[in-house]
């Protein structure tokens, strides 16, 4: 699959090019929408990744322009505008799909491959021909069950033969799909090399050696088999290897970009010394707003989703303010000394929720397989329950949506997921959500339906789904037990010197997995704050030194933490108290004397709501 990549920061669409050639794209770089173009005119692309901001004439633009020429290849916008109106007027352009920046790498590549399902509709998720399988997801390539050791072009050669099965491809056509365009183009022997390579792997897996065969004076093509499986879904193999490859491309791109980036924040120092001298000249000023604007789109991609904020905070600064008065060049310096100071910071690792499908019901599994996608969540499947136990140790999935239909023993699965218990001595194994899924919808005997139900309660199952649901309804139960879990590695900060109400706080939360830091003195409070980096703040309005209220304004009074959700946790709920409380931007307050059961309740619903 080629893909062509227009995207003026040359540090992401480095790293962006990086991660998709170790999944065997061939990709191209353009710096602008002219080069783009120019590129398109000559080579066929299957997908084109572009971003709306560039240089010339912007994404949307072009967007626009290749339709109205009859192009038909997917295109993906890739936007640092995250608003309804931006959206819809790139998929009004003719855009597939958008992608807001910054984005995770492997949820890019996640959304590549459903767009490019998408467009071809007759392709499953797993490619074949008689006994050869090709999973583009994992990069693993089975004939008859052996597995099949080759190289990146190879792999995109028989990609190419398999998504075209009825095609001949001559060698002029092959070097047009799977050679980029800044190379020079092999030489004829080095085509027939491939092929002889690939058939002889296939042979000594079993396939005959003419499997890709020779139509003289016309090119190649799979050779036609008797009797055609029907192309239908299968268990993607567990590829952790090529999951870790992927995972290291991303690390080594990112250490190329924290040694790079330095040269950008220059160009942010610079332009604001100048500023303070009153010197910033209109060329400066626009540099340095463009720097800015990569930096907002790419630093939460590498690992520094702070970075990005502040980055964009700077951006508007530098677009939007005509005069730069003396109080916001004082603020664009403490933003650039943050951002500096964030990038010395470990970068957060990107993850995406995995979701394990234990079923061998191929058509449901085919939808929610393809509604997954779409919803940015990684899936994988076992096809029986013996399978199942075999990955779950290393695949550790975040949630499990069992057919309970699929044997006997799934209920025994079930008890034995939902009941995991750390072992002394051992690796903790914590309890695993469970979903049930079942065929059987028909509850016009109310005992006999509510029986089951108690029965997957009973078991330790956290939902009782349906197979007759649509698939986004499945995934909406599976969404929100991926919410509940994220309440647990929720971190709250308390800024209190009342004992009595710490000790049940500290106690209840820490009983439930949550990270807590208690402050006293809140004069080290912005400090702690940004170093702790909370997912909630509790303040109690009577603290020494400074009023819990005033704390409150001044962090809605900061860019980066002006959406923090904030509890007031106070002895004396009086009208006068609360409405100032609210004024000041907090999002709940708790009278201390309530019950202590009451109290975590309204603090785990407001991080529920965060």
């Amino acid at each position: 699959m080629r893909i062509l990549l227009v995207e003026d920061d040359d540090l992401l669409a480095q790293a962006v090019a990086t991660a998709l050639t170790k999944q065997k794209y061939v990709v191209d770089i353009a710096a602008d929408a002219e080069a783009g173009r120019e590129l398109i005119s000559v080579c066929n692309y299957d997908l084109i990744l572009l971003d709306v901001v560039l240089p010339k004439l912007d994404g949307i633009s072009l967007c626009r322009q290749l339709r109205q020429s009859g192009h038909q290849m997917l295109i993906l916008l890739l936007t640092a505008k995250d608003t309804r109106t931006d959206k819809v007027i790139g998929l009004d352009a003719g855009a597939d799909d958008y992608v807001v920046k910054p984005f995770d790498f492997q949820e890019l590549s996640a959304r590549i491959r459903a767009l490019l399902r998408r467009g071809n509709t007759s392709l499953p998720p797993v490619l074949e021909w008689g006994a050869l399988r090709l999973d583009p997801s994992t990069c693993e390539v089975t004939y008859a069950d052996i597995s099949l050791n080759l190289t990146a072009k190879e792999f995109s050669l028989l990609d190419l033969f398999l998504r075209n099965n009825q095609r001949i491809f001559s060698r002029s056509a092959i070097v047009d799909q799977l050679w980029g365009a800044e190379k020079d183009p092999p030489e004829e022997n080095t085509i027939k090399s491939h092929i002889k390579s690939l058939r002889q792997k296939l042979k000594v897996a079993g396939a005959k050696y003419d499997f890709i065969e020779t139509v003289y004076g016309m090119g190649y093509r799979l050779k036609a088999i008797s009797h055609k499986q029907s192309c239908s879904i299968h268990e993607p193999e567990i590829d952790l290897n090529q999951q870790q490859i992927l995972l290291t491309a991303i690390a080594q791109e990112r250490e190329n970009f924290k040694a790079k980036v330095g040269s950008r924040i220059a160009v942010l120092k610079l332009a604001v010394d100048a500023l303070r001298k009153s010197t910033l000249d209109t060329q400066l000023r626009q540099t340095a707003e463009q720097e800015a604007h990569k930096l907002a789109g790419s630093l939460g991609s590498f690992g520094f989703p702070k970075g990005s904020l502040l980055a964009n905070e700077i951006e508007d600064l530098f677009q939007t303010q005509k005069y730069i008065s003396q109080a916001k060049c004082f603020y664009l310096d403490k933003l650039l000394m943050e951002l500096q100071r964030e990038l010395e910071k470990a970068p957060v690792e990107q993850t995406q929720n995995l979701l394990l499908i234990i079923s061998n019901e191929q058509p449901v599994v085919e939808e929610l397989i393809k509604e997954a996608e779409n919803q940015e969540l990684q899936v994988k499947i076992a096809t029986n329950i013996a399978a199942a136990r075999r990955i779950i140790p290393s695949l550790n999935p975040d949630v499990v949506l069992l057919d309970i239909d699929i044997a006997k023993d799934s209920w025994e699965l079930l008890r034995e997921l939902s009941q995991r218990s750390p072992t002394v001595g051992e690796t903790p194994t914590p309890q695993l959500p469970v979903l049930v899924f079942t065929e059987q919808d028909n509850f016009s005997d109310a005992c006999g339906g509510l029986r089951l139900r108690l029965e997957v309660v009973r078991a330790g199952g956290r939902g009782f789904l349906q197979k007759s649901m649509p698939p986004s309804q499945i995934l909406e139960s599976v969404s929100h037990i991926l919410q509940q879990n994220r309440i647990t590695e929720a971190r709250v900060m308390i800024v209190d010197n009342d004992p009595q109400a710490l000790n049940i706080i500290q106690q209840s939360l820490e009983s439930l997995g949550l990270t807590l830091k208690i402050l006293k003195d809140p004069r080290d409070f912005w400090d702690t704050l940004t170093e702790f980096s909370p997912d909630l703040l509790i303040l109690d309005v009577e603290i020494p030194h400074i009023n819990g209220i005033e704390l409150c304004q001044v962090v809605r009074n900061d860019p980066y933490w002006k959406f923090l959700p904030v509890l007031f946790l106070v002895d004396n709920l009086s009208a006068d108290i609360v409405e100032q409380i609210f004024a000041s931007g907090a999002d709940d307050c708790v009278n201390k004397t309530i019950k202590q059961s009451q109290i975590i309740t309204r603090i785990l619903n407001r991080i529920k709501r965060r």
